[in-house]
């Protein structure tokens, strides 16, 4: 019996995940195209005029078992893949595509939906007409008003984009997968601190090897870019690094990058729309590129010239240490940062690692949780996972309702793409009658995973964190709420379905408490001796918490102008890319250009996710959760009332509402830049 097809009756509907097989999810998929096609085809034969109880709240439901195969089978080709899933997500992208394209593009749907919109009752809910919006405009967006060959154009387009995602991200994996630095001679680990070493000869036992391996995901280059006194061994990751898919390979994304540019700026043309920008942010609460330029260029008038003095004082160090002659490059930067913040500060990012193991942070961001919200999570062993390392729990409210399944993936493996991501298998939607409010009794909960690369365990140290892993745990986290907490109708509009620049509020929001002393004092204790964490400590943290903060936003500010840069081009794209980077960003670069590199090609975010024209939305929301978070420290940092107006004014809302319509509830006034300044010691 195929376990997605024919869910067995398992605790919350949670996955059999040790059931199902590569083949399984292929059968499953093609049995959900098939199915859903069949409801499309008797939602048409209504013989009554359209409605939005009888066109737009069926077209909404449909989809079920195909929406349930494709989370799968998406979510483990990133978190836990093999050659087999490859081929198969290869295999369906393009069946999947031009499935939707039928859909999107049959007349006599959006002939019913466009009456829908045009016939609309006044005694619609906000959230019954923010659906209604959404599927008119999504028709609009997938080409449903366009002439035949238009819609051909369209399916043809939308056919090779989604090929070309795929492509993207396997040849980024494959490249990264495909490096490893293998060293003998114990003296080349010199500076690496004791824990690094041990990690790295793990890592070299794991593949059979002697010596020590450092590869390129960040548990292992990023300690490595900071503390190794080798300067031709940085020098060598880095460039390893940053030419990740240039090379003359099969895994090289040149040319897919440059397919992917020029086929999103056809796309939106064809649609109407000037660039793609213009097509992306009609969806945004930026509203346009407008807008966006305006934040980042306001961003820059702020940040550059601090950034500029930070970048100075670390090249004056290191000139000072290595001489007159010494030419500072960007393998340098970290190694020598951490250097004057180690002297400034007495701040080493290792020096927290003992009290930040992974066991107490779990216990200290989900007593966070508690505190806040009221809500608890229970571990259960007996809930089935995708890979030994996953580990399961239920989350309830503080009345003891079941919440959501939550899943927690923390460590690097072979078969697991980079970064860290909150994603979902099931997302929350109402099953009761209208009349009725969506509750935890009533709604399907969802099933929420978050997903990361840390520092793993080592055969006699377990899994100790720095602070800015602790700061990403609690990052996605903060999207996981946003899953967790959802109390809407439709699952269209549930949990983080809402716009991409306000999608990172509720995560960065987050982000804040990791460094409060009142927060780390719950549970920052040395794992060996039981020490709280030293208040000392504390205070380097709250001093060093500016350190390079104009670099950090400059950094961001970069990506955006290469963002905005390749989606605004209303032309075909021929140049060569490494050299249109460096003109997209040049005014936001502060360190010095390295011949080969290119970050364009490793952009996921932008070229295989879904951030395209987009990139600014980091930027936007931290804007937003530095004015939310001044909020509550004004009203105190765990007040559970403040807390519980943002769960139910913004974390539970999804998107059934405008964003600044929400934030508004919560807040009483739209935010400003001034929060953020002020955190990062910019006024």
């Amino acid at each position: 019996m195929n376990a997605i097809i024919t869910p067995p009756d398992t605790l919350h509907g949670c996955i059999p995940f040790t059931d199902i097989s590569v083949q399984d999810m292929r059968e499953a998929i093609m049995q959900g195209m098939d199915e859903e096609n069949k409801e499309i085809e008797r939602l048409l034969a209504c013989a009554d005029k359209p409605t939005f109880k009888n066109t737009i709240e069926p077209l909404a439901m449909s989809g079920d078992l195909l929406g349930r195969a494709t989370a799968i089978m998406y979510n483990l080709a990133s978190a836990e893949t093999n050659d087999e899933l490859d081929a198969l997500t290869n295999e369906v992208a393009p069946m999947l595509t031009e499935h939707s394209n039928r859909m999107m593009l049959n007349e006599a749907l959006f002939d019913r939906v466009r009456y829908v919109k045009e016939h609309a009752p006044a005694t619609l809910t906000d959230e019954q007409r923010m659906l209604l919006n959404n599927t008119y405009d999504g028709f609009l967006r997938s080409g449903a008003a366009l002439d035949a060959a238009g819609k051909e154009r369209y399916r043809d387009i939308s056919m090779q984009l989604s090929t070309l995602g795929l492509q993207f991200s396997q040849n980024l994996l494959k490249e990264t997968n495909a490096y490893v630095l293998h060293i003998t001679d114990e003296a080349e680990l010199a500076g690496l601190p004791d824990m690094h070493r041990k990690a790295a000869a793990e890592e070299a036992k794991e593949r059979g090897l002697g010596g020590w391996v450092f590869t390129l995901k960040a548990p292992s280059f990023g300690p490595f870019m900071m503390y190794a006194e080798n300067r031709k061994r940085r020098r060598e990751l880095y460039m390893a690094y940053h030419t990740r898919a240039t090379h003359a390979n099969d895994a090289n994304n040149f040319d897919v990058v440059r397919n992917i540019v020029n086929l999103r700026r056809e796309k939106a043309q064809l649609l109407g729309f000037t660039d793609y920008a213009d097509y992306a942010l009609r969806h945004r609460m930026a509203a346009d590129k407008e807008h966006v330029m305006q934040l980042l260029d306001t961003l820059i008038v702020h940040y550059k010239e601090p950034a500029e003095r930070e970048v100075q004082e670390v090249r004056e160090r290191a000139v000072a240490e290595e001489g007159d002659d010494f030419e500072f490059m960007p393998w340098d930067f970290s190694f020598y940062s951490q250097k004057i913040k180690k002297e400034r500060y007495d701040y080493d990012p290792d020096m927290l690692r003992p009290y930040l193991e992974l066991s107490q942070v779990q216990r200290g961001v989900f007593g966070l949780a508690t505190r806040l919200y009221g809500i608890t999570f229970k571990q259960n062993k007996y809930i089935p996972v995708y890979h030994p390392d996953v580990v399961a729990y239920e989350v309830f409210d503080a009345e003891g309702k079941f919440l959501a399944l939550f899943y927690a993936d923390f460590f690097p493996r072979e078969g697991k793409r980079g970064g860290a991501w909150m994603t979902s298998f099931q997302d929350e939607a109402c099953l009761a009658p209208d009349n009725e409010q969506p509750t935890p009794d009533n709604t399907r909960r969802p099933h929420v995973a978050i997903v990361m690369n840390f520092t793993k365990p080592t055969a006699d140290t377990p899994s100790l964190l720095t602070l800015g892993e602790l700061q990403t745990f609690m990052h996605e986290f903060g999207h996981a709420l946003h899953a967790i907490f959802a109390m809407t109708r439709y699952e269209a509009l549930s949990g983080t379905s809402v716009y991409w620049d306000f999608v990172e509020l509720p995560s960065q929001f987050m982000e804040n408490y990791a460094v409060e002393p009142e927060f780390l004092r719950g549970f920052a204790y040395h794992y060996q001796t039981g020490e709280c964490i030293p208040q000392a400590y504390i205070d380097r943290i709250q001093k060093s918490r500016r350190f390079q903060a104009a670099y950090a936003c400059m950094r961001q500010v970069s990506f955006g102008l290469l963002d905005m840069a390749y989606y605004t081009l209303q032309e075909p794209f021929t140049q060569d890319v490494k050299t249109f980077e460096c003109e997209a960003w040049q005014r936001a670069q502060l360190l010095p250009h390295v011949d080969g590199t290119c970050m364009t090609v490793q952009f996921g975010h932008i070229m295989s996710g879904g951030y395209a024209a987009g990139y600014y939305s980091y930027k936007w929301a931290e804007l937003l959760d530095a004015d939310a978070f001044a909020y509550f420290k004004r009203h105190g940092i765990f007040n559970t009332e403040v807390a519980a107006s943002f769960r139910q004014h913004v974390l539970s809302r999804g998107g059934t509402e405008p964003p600044m319509q929400l934030y508004l509830r919560f807040r009483g006034q739209e935010p400003t830049i001034e929060a953020l300044l002020e955190r990062d010691g910019i006024k």
